[in-house]
């Protein structure tokens, strides 16, 4: 990763930007459907190259629980009714059929469950119907309320709802990280250009090493 980002350039400062306190971590669709070789992609996608990052993420979240750092699990959860005219049209103009294709991420199907890191009992769960997390949800009401300014992402996929949902933090005025090895997308050259995109434009990149050190000895 330090190839598309100085990460260790920022680990001196890491600890107070990330601090208990004012943190969340974001985990963004890391679900069946996106992870599983069970799930509707895994019909046709090596779920080998998102593995890395779901044991990524999963440190990352045990790593956060530890310190007090709370953890919002993020995911899709769509239905014949969210399916809006213009994402079946744009379906159809790239050769699809809406109405016999498989839907990713059904509410209350297989599809839809998260994979790799889990939800615990009382943890925040955010269900959402577009690539980013903020777009016809509460989220950003649930992290004003808990006093959260600062957030560390992790999911699924790094150029989708990772970016969407980055973007969008960031113009609400949040400080964002992004745990670059706790991200992944199904073309390592997506993943890389995109990770270089937030970067230059609304993130700032780090790393699951460099997050745990940062919060060595926080209370």
């Amino acid at each position: 990763m330090n190839a598309v980002s100085p990460i260790a350039s920022v680990t001196d400062d890491l600890a107070g930007w990330i601090a208990p306190g004012r943190t969340a971590v974001l985990v963004i669709d890391m679900q069946v459907d996106f992870a599983s070789p069970e799930g509707v992609l895994g019909a046709f996608i090596d779920m080998g190259v998102v593995a890395p990052a779901l044991v990524a993420a999963e440190k990352l979240v045990a790593d956060a629980r530890m310190v007090g750092v709370p953890v919002v699990f993020v995911g899709l959860s769509t239905s014949p009714e969210t399916d809006s005219p213009a994402w079946n049209e744009r379906m159809r103009r790239r050769g699809g059929d809406p109405d016999t294709d498989a839907a990713l991420c059904r509410a209350g199907q297989p599809g839809s469950a998260f994979y790799g890191p889990q939800p615990e009992p009382g943890e925040r769960v955010v269900l959402k119907t577009r690539y980013s997390g903020f777009v016809g949800t509460d989220l950003d009401a649930q992290l004003k309320q808990m006093g959260v300014d600062t957030l560390v992402v992790a999911g699924l996929t790094t150029e989708c709802c990772v970016d969407s949902t980055v973007r969008d933090a960031f113009s609400l005025d949040y400080h964002v990280f992004v745990a670059a090895d706790a991200c992944a997308a199904y073309e390592a050259d997506i993943h890389v250009a995109s990770l270089k995109v937030m970067e230059l434009n609304s993130a700032i990149l780090t790393d699951t090493a460099a997050i745990a050190d940062a919060w060595k000895g926080a209370d």
